[in-house]
């Protein structure tokens, strides 16, 4: 089967119509949904298991893992903070000054305006935060997994939620995980972009800065300051991201699998927004040439889009439209033999909070399966 007509067959789950009604599934062991009107033709419904790859559909309601919930008798990791700033940086050490956007975010991006002069630039601080799990030994290697937008997934530095809702805190989540031996025990770095404009440019360009970022100033520091040392087994190094931060996740693994091979993505940003000579078309080459041109690479990805993703009604031609790139992504890395899972969520938007909490410990679990402790 060809490349185009797999992604023609996957296209086909965004086509919903209206009618009949069917019994959603809760992930993971959630408390079972209600009834959910449906269409009477729509696509059957897919549910995600963790010990399978492939294409997963999922309908509203969206029920919270319980992996979400603290419990009294789950062993509490610790949450390390402090500052980095950009001034003390080689690599990021100032952003455009005078440019839309706010650190972190992740909901309701576009593509980047020109400015109409020249940018200023800033310099800048990040506010980190690192997650230690219970009963880790100081200096001992650990796997770990890099979170993009890391503000958002940390209670106490996460902005508050306008709707008042739920959040996906992952401390809790892993504390609860970890104890129940559904992942290994993971350090967590959670890593905010610099403001405004610097999270385009440093999540959605094709380059090997941002990884170099992390790998010459964020882990080293992390160690010298806090004592918290980091496997250099691939197979132990993790990243993720929602959104232009999925962009960032994966080009991490993708250019350096020699260094990351477990990637996490929501409502990834795999369009056109930064372009360069590596990347003409930006993010977007991941599904149009990188990955149908290249030798299979030893990774493995869990990626997600909801049927109300950005761009859903833009012009394929004009390679903003986050749904048909997530599409594409998924049918080249069937195409390829890759071990991934695809999760396309009806009735939901970019980066559909409720979707992420019914299935981002799922998301944990599955891209960890086969880890295996190198000592190293």
């Amino acid at each position: 089967m060809t490349i185009q007509k797999i992604v023609t067959s996957i296209l086909v789950v965004t086509v919903l119509p209206t009618t009949a009604v069917i019994v959603g599934r809760a992930q993971s062991g959630g408390t079972p949904p209600v009834s959910t009107a449906r269409a009477a033709n729509a696509p059957p419904l897919v549910p995600v298991r963790v010990n399978a790859d492939g294409n997963f559909r999922i309908a509203p309601p969206y029920v919270a893992d319980p992996a979400f919930t603290a419990k009294p008798d789950v062993p509490k990791g610790r949450v390390i903070r402090f500052t980095m700033n950009s001034a003390e940086s080689k690599i990021f050490p100032t952003a455009p000054a005078g440019r839309g956007g706010r650190q972190g975010g992740a909901r309701g991006e576009t593509a980047p305006q020109a400015p109409a002069e020249p940018p200023q630039h800033q310099t800048f601080q990040r506010q980190v935060a690192v997650y230690v799990p219970a009963g880790y030994v100081p200096n001992t290697p650990a796997p770990f997994m890099v979170v993009q937008d890391g503000r958002s997934f940390v209670p106490e530095e996460a902005p508050a939620a306008a709707d008042g809702q739920p959040r996906p805190f992952m401390p809790v989540m892993l504390d609860n995980l970890i104890h129940q031996k559904r992942i290994p025990p993971i350090v967590a770095i959670f890593l905010p972009p610099g403001p405004g404009g610097q999270r385009t440019i440093e999540y959605d360009t094709v380059s090997d800065r941002y990884v170099n970022f992390v790998e010459a100033e964020v882990l080293p520091r992390i160690t010298r300051d806090h004592q918290v040392a980091f496997t250099t087994d691939p197979e132990g190094r993790a990243t993720f991201g929602q959104s232009s931060g999925a962009a960032a996740a994966l080009t991490m693994a993708w250019l350096y699998p020699n260094l990351y091979r477990r990637v996490i993505s929501y409502s990834g940003t795999f369009v056109a927004l930064q372009r360069n000579a590596t990347a003409p078309n930006g993010a977007w080459d991941f599904h149009q040439t990188f990955i149908p041109n290249s030798a299979r690479k030893p990774l493995r990805i869990w990626l997600h889009v909801s049927e109300n993703d950005l761009g859903a009604t833009s012009p394929v031609e004009q390679m903003r439209n986050w749904v048909v790139a997530n599409n594409r992504m998924a049918a080249v890395l069937k195409a390829k033999g890759y071990a991934y899972q695809f999760v396309f969520s009806e009735a939901s938007g970019h980066v559909e909070r409720s979707v992420e909490m019914q299935t981002m410990p799922e998301a944990f679990e599955w891209v960890w399966k086969g880890y295996k402790p190198s000592g190293h």
